[in-house]
């Protein structure tokens, strides 16, 4: 390979992404060239993302052109990747990951900088019903308001009061040179972000040598245990746009461990745990998380999601 294709969305933040990948592989003397997708979440911004219910709503045009050989890997945001992927495919190699957390950014005419101290009836803008469920278990009494959209989108309707307030990735603003924009950072584990939120992933074929040999050098070893664990933690519970679900390693001088929650949309119902995260197997102990919450009810909580999106309830293991 002579000059390496990489598939790539068309957003801000997904080139920036991207441009991370060329940055490496310009460093090991390797030439690359990006080429750009809309995906059907990027062009379906009139829906949530629950309701257009597909899995793969922001990978699927890039990995059928790889499919078919037009490109030679994928870039992706980990968090957006299913965790069952098409047969063949897997990540090779994650970045270092950038800040994880969620974060709170609220118009300057609010007057307040916190969750905790905005007015009730504050309009905050999300499109993710993780955030949503959050959000209302710790104030019910704020209005949670469908925002759809880029980064810079996003921002700019909090900027223009279409939303009071908005809940974005905290990778997205710091990436995109925006964290002077953020008012608060959601610390786990009391708030939990998507599992492998703020990780770049490299996609490639399994049986490509030559494509290993290229990328898994540029793999971070903590960021791939890590996500090991929070995405098996997501996959045992079938989890996707349609379950409120968030997973975090936080790693400390006694060691690492995994926290997780499931919870209804309207955050009635939110059911925690946590565990000591086994870096030699990092995804038996998201296995075992989520039989944890299951076995405290959370195959009740995702039995009422699913009949709620009409869709089949995943079984046990």
């Amino acid at each position: 390979m002579t000059s390496i294709l990489i598939a790539t969305r068309s957003s801000d933040l997904a080139l920036f992404q991207a441009r991370q990948v060329q940055e490496a592989l310009t460093e090991r003397g390797v030439a690359s060239e990006l080429k750009t997708y809309k995906t059907v979440g990027d062009k379906r911004l009139d829906q949530p993302l629950s309701e257009i219910g597909a899995k793969g709503l922001f990978t699927k045009e890039l990995e059928d052109d790889f499919a078919a050989g037009r490109v030679h890997c994928c870039v992706h945001s980990l968090k957006d990747l299913p965790t069952e992927m098409p047969e063949g495919l897997e990540v090779v190699a994650l970045l270092p990951r950038e800040d994880p957390r969620d974060v709170l950014l609220v118009n300057a005419a609010v007057g307040a900088r916190t969750l905790t101290a905005l007015p009730g009836g504050t309009r905050v803008g999300t499109s993710s019903l993780r955030r949503r469920a959050q959000l209302l278990a710790l104030r019910p009494d704020l209005e949670v308001v469908e925002l759809r959209g880029n980064v810079p989108t996003r921002v700019r309707k909090v900027d223009e009061r279409v939303v009071d307030a908005a809940i974005l990735a905290a990778a997205g603003l710091h990436r995109l040179g925006a964290a002077d924009r953020i008012d608060q950072y959601l610390d786990a584990p009391d708030w939990l972000p998507a599992a492998g939120q703020g990780a770049i992933a490299i996609q490639i074929w399994a049986g490509d040598g030559k494509s290993r040999e290229l990328f898994a050098p540029l793999g971070d070893a903590p960021t791939m245990i890590d996500t090991a664990a929070e995405r098996a933690f997501l996959a045992a519970l079938e989890g996707g746009c349609q379950v409120p679900i968030g997973a975090a390693v936080l790693r400390g001088a006694g060691g690492s461990t995994l926290h997780g929650f499931i919870a209804d949309v309207r955050g009635e119902r939110v059911i925690r745990g946590s565990m000591p995260l086994d870096e030699s197997a990092p995804s038996r102990t998201g296995a075992a998380l989520a039989k944890t919450l299951r076995d405290q009810g959370a195959g009740d909580v995702l039995a009422t999601l699913h009949r709620a999106f009409d869709v089949p309830s995943p079984q046990p293991e």
